[in-house]
């Protein structure tokens, strides 16, 4: 797991308190795109594409964009340096 991923996964453990959490780097799927190595060479990583799936007590009460809301927030830094990020999130 590589740098952004491991700092993604730290994050939404304190923020969450995951029951699963699972942070699945998609990069490979796009090393072919024309701004893939233009993306690695600005952030210094290849990692860009990110799928997350998380279930947590914390999302009990929250709207689906509540949810990603409050994941977003977490990983305010990391969106900074990805080009992509998905999320099934639940309680």
């Amino acid at each position: 797991m590589g740098e952004i991923a491991n700092s993604i996964k730290e994050k939404l453990l304190k923020a969450f308190n995951p029951s699963q959490l699972d942070v699945i780097d998609e990069s490979h799927k796009h090393a072919s795109h024309a701004g893939a190595k233009a993306h690695a060479d600005e952030h210094g990583s290849g990692e860009s594409h990110f799928h997350v799936r998380i279930v947590s007590d914390e999302f009990k009460d929250m709207s689906r964009i509540g949810k990603h809301r409050a994941v977003m927030e977490a990983l305010a830094v990391e969106m900074k340096l990805i080009h992509a990020f998905s999320l099934d999130a639940s309680e």
